[in-house]
């Protein structure tokens, strides 16, 4: 009986040593895979970082040179209705003074019985309160 005793023992010890060696190969095996998943989702996550930092440059360009550009077409809109309005304010300016020509030779030659005088001063105080007028508006633009 001692000869099947031993043979019982060393087909154990024979059978134990591959299960040792499938078991370790099988640990490995997993421990590598998980460290190639952790891997892969790390890489996965730096790059989707990388990424979400770029479009958030790109975005930050165009924005800024969108307002770069609408602020330039502001600037020129305000220049053209400045300019706008001087024209015209210079253009009553003109009128003013003429009336005011007017006005004094009409009131050198005006005879007392005629009322023209006060037309043309009452033409005159309209005229101001429309360059006064013109004169707000482009204030109120600057």
């Amino acid at each position: 009986m001692s000869n099947t005793a031993l043979d019982t023992t060393s087909a154990s010890y024979e059978t134990n040593p591959r299960k040792a060696v499938k078991q370790r190969s099988f640990v490995i095996f997993v421990c590598v895979w998980i460290i190639l998943i952790a891997s892969g989702i790390t890489g996965a996550m730096l790059y989707s970082e990388h990424v979400q930092q770029q479009i958030a440059a790109d975005v930050e360009r165009q924005t800024a040179s969108q307002i770069a550009e609408m602020q330039k077409q502001y600037e020129d809109r305000i220049a053209k209705l400045e300019t706008d309005y001087k024209a015209e304010l210079s253009q009553l300016d003109s009128k003013v003074e003429a009336l005011n020509e007017l006005l004094t030779f009409s009131k050198d030659n005006a005879d007392v019985k005629t009322d023209n005088s006060n037309k043309l001063y009452s033409q005159l105080n309209e005229v101001k309160k429309k360059l006064n007028e013109l004169q707000k508006n482009l204030d109120v633009l600057k």
